[in-house]
């Protein structure tokens, strides 16, 4: 068998169109090239996918010299890369299998064995990436349209949880267009049942992008505009006392497994954008690993990182992050990411590594779940006959 293609996308519609671009970066160079071709598929901010060249660079530089308009189509025909040659500015030499399609002449790009996406945020790790690969017949790295679009909705994500009897922390939501109509009663609600302090958040971005924490009336009403800025929905969570902030990370498909905690340390009041990926040196975040928990409280962790994981139908990875009350000991759920940071130096793939599975092994076990799963969703029937066995 030749090499696997692996159409890696990253960029995207997303206030995390950065983080997407550095994680991608970490994912390509560690396939291996004996086993697996990296095609790397580059998202504008505007949703155009662009191949060929060095996408990364034209999203960065924002300069598409050299690049080609790429698209994946929602037709199991027509798998793999495929390109409008007629709006190509670039030369098309090496492209193959053309045929007339319309008005447009479309070229295939490269077959692609699967795809790894590494977009994070809306439009990639809320499940619209993934509904179109499930409508184009590709397998794919990660959860599926129902674990992505749960874990990615905050709101949505904190009922499932509150369903099962999970330990979330109390919220209050609303929509963009409540709060703008009527901001004060909005306040008073979240005055009322949640006091002070409290965190802002769009219901769905990652990277905390939008997330503010409000110690006061004034603060309340900048952290909802910046979150609604973001997100239609929008929502308030109270804030745990004396918060640590502990990190799992979870792999698998049907039989899921809990990676070692990790332990964040912000170094701002909590670990916003800034923390996350600005601040260098001695004022950089750190990350402890594995975390200062007494065994019974790494077990409690572990078991309830895995139990939340299937609560979404989970698939492939993803990151869980709690809260845990310094003084009480209370541990609270806090959110899944399903495209967690995959830098070398993200909290995933260091606490697999700390757990004993290296970068390239986790990559190479992603995939195979990955065609893993493609296969087992393979088996159900698609056509139903009445009368026929």
């Amino acid at each position: 068998m030749g090499r696997i293609k692996v159409a890696v996308l990253f960029g995207g519609r997303s206030g995390e169109h950065e983080v997407s671009i550095m994680s991608a970066r970490s994912v390509i160079r560690a396939l291996d090239p004996a086993k697996y071709e990296a095609i790397p598929v580059g998202i504008t901010r505007q949703g155009r996918w662009l191949v060929g060249a060095d996408p990364m660079k034209a999203l960065e530089s924002e300069d598409l010299t050299g690049t080609q308009f790429a698209a994946i189509f929602a037709d199991p025909s027509k798998q793999g890369l495929w390109a409008d040659i007629e709006t190509q500015t670039a030369t098309n030499n090496h492209l193959a299998t053309i045929e007339k399609g319309g008005e447009s002449t479309l070229a295939s790009l490269s077959q692609v064995d699967v795809v790894f996406p590494v977009l994070h945020g809306t439009f990639g790790e809320d499940g619209t990436v993934q509904g179109l690969l499930e409508l184009a017949g590709v397998p794919y790295v990660g959860g599926g349209v129902l674990n992505s679009a749960l874990a990615m909705d905050k709101i949505a994500f904190k009922d499932v949880a509150k369903a099962r009897g999970l330990p979330i922390t109390d919220y209050v939501w609303t929509t963009r267009r409540q709060w703008l109509a009527e901001a004060d009663s909005v306040m008073d609600e979240i005055e009322r049942k949640l006091g002070y302090p409290v965190f802002t958040k769009p219901a769905n971005l990652g990277s905390s992008v939008g997330i503010c924490k409000c110690h006061n009336r004034a603060e309340l009403r900048q952290g909802m505009d910046e979150a609604a800025c973001y997100d239609r929905r929008i929502l308030a969570e109270w804030a745990v006392p004396d918060a640590r902030e502990i990190e799992v990370s979870v792999l698998g498909n049907e039989e899921p497994m809990a990676s070692i905690p990790g332990e964040i340390i912000p170094s701002r009041e909590f670990y916003d954008y800034q923390a996350k990926y600005l601040d260098q040196g001695e004022d950089a975040s750190q990350l402890l690993i594995p975390a200062p928990l007494d065994e019974a409280t790494v077990r409690q962790v572990q078991r309830l990182a895995v139990e939340a994981y299937r609560a979404i139908d989970g698939a492939g990875m993803a990151r869980v992050d709690f809260l845990l009350n310094r003084t009480t000991g209370e541990l609270y759920l806090n959110e899944i990411n399903t495209i967690p940071g995959f830098t070398s130096i993200s909290m995933y793939p260091k606490l697999w590594e700390a757990s004993g599975i290296p970068y390239s092994r986790l990559l190479d076990w992603l995939i195979d779940l990955a065609l893993d799963r493609h296969t087992e969703n393979a088996r159900s029937e698609r056509v139903f006959r009445p009368g026929e066995k």
